[in-house]
């Protein structure tokens, strides 16, 4: 099957450079896509000129108009029905694209991704996923900044997305899913976290592990860590603030004195291997998911290869039909709870 995704050419701090030489990098890594650049034809173009021949499988689909990354996410969807952000969505929509990534406005994405597209059947809100590391590999963490309250069956949705994902794309036949929490005993949260345990409980039996804190997340004991947005949000950010730290406190050492620079020369191949193993943008990209299309949101700060890691996710779940497993789950599961009830 041919897979076709398209890409907000104007969306982000770095547009059109970075969308479009991140689509050529994608382009070089999954030989068997097909992409569209949405956006204004002439930037797109003037992009594209400086690569030359590399143009092959890149397609380029106009929009007059662009979303603002401090724009109103209400004012966008109300007047900018051309933007690049709302035709990407519209190609979804259409069947015309498999997926739609974008590095633009956050808000302003969700709303029109959700407006455009809806939720799925059995989904009462999407959730934005993410992607950590851990000592074991990855962790997913959904919600991760869509929804700042939500109740006990969001978790449970939330739970039930994750655990697709992580067998579908993750590759991962039985994930291990644990429900972030200010402590590990059964008697620790709040309401709706006490509430929403005993849900993934009865739903996922042996692959709930139960509370986990938020240290957990990097362990490699649990592939999937449930959230309501505001909490998830808070903790991607402070990870994303630590690692900044961590980073300048290691050239501010490295850089004390002559003894130091020479040690930094000895110890250079093994902080190389440091930093591309927790290099941020190999994980960019957050997914939209519960939505009936496939959503990815790029950093907007994303520079090529960064958005190049976020076109792939796109592929992988185009590849790997998530959607339709999310769908199928989601019936399963109004299924067996219409038949108890």
């Amino acid at each position: 099957m041919l897979v076709r995704i398209a890409l907000d050419a104007m969306g982000g701090d770095n547009a059109p450079g970075a969308p479009v030489e991140g689509a050529i990098l994608a382009a070089r890594e999954h030989p068997e896509v097909e992409f569209i650049l949405v956006g204004k034809p002439y930037a797109i173009e003037t992009e594209l000129a400086r690569h030359g021949e590399e143009r092959r499988r890149l397609r380029i689909h106009p929009a007059s108009e662009v979303v603002g990354m401090a724009e109103k996410p209400s004012v966008a969807l109300r007047t900018k029905k051309d933007s690049s952000m709302r035709v990407g969505a519209n190609l979804v929509k259409a069947g015309e694209a498999d997926a739609f990534v974008s590095a633009g406005n956050t808000g302003a994405l969700m709303a029109t991704a959700r407006y455009v597209l809806k939720t799925l059947p059995g989904v009462d809100r999407p959730a934005i996923a993410g992607m950590l590391p851990s000592i074991k590999g990855q962790t997913l963490m959904l919600d991760v900044g869509a929804n700042v309250d939500c109740t006990a069956e969001h978790l449970g949705q939330f739970a039930m997305m994750g655990k697709v994902y992580a067998t579908a794309v993750l590759g991962l036949p039985r994930p291990r899913i644990g429900l972030l929490n200010i402590g590990e005993e059964e008697i620790k949260g709040n309401e709706v976290v006490k509430e929403a345990a005993e849900i993934l409980r009865n739903r996922l039996g042996e692959r709930f592990v139960g509370n986990v804190e938020a240290s957990d997340i990097f362990m490699g004991d649990v592939d999937v860590v449930v959230c309501d947005g505001f909490v998830g949000n808070v903790s991607l950010k402070t990870t994303e603030g630590l690692a900044r730290l961590l980073t300048h406190f290691l050239r501010e050492s490295f850089g004390a004195s002559l003894w130091t620079r020479l040690g930094y020369l000895a110890a250079r191949p093994a902080l190389r291997a440091f930093r591309d193993r927790v290099d941020p943008r190999k994980y960019n990209g957050a997914i939209l998911l519960g939505l009936n299309g496939i959503v990815v949101k790029s950093h907007g700060s994303a520079d090529p290869f960064a958005f190049s890691r976020a076109i792939g996710k796109a592929v992988g779940l185009a590849e790997n039909r998530v959607n339709e497993k999310i769908r199928r789950e989601a019936q399963a599961l109004a299924a067996d709870e219409g038949n108890t009830a």
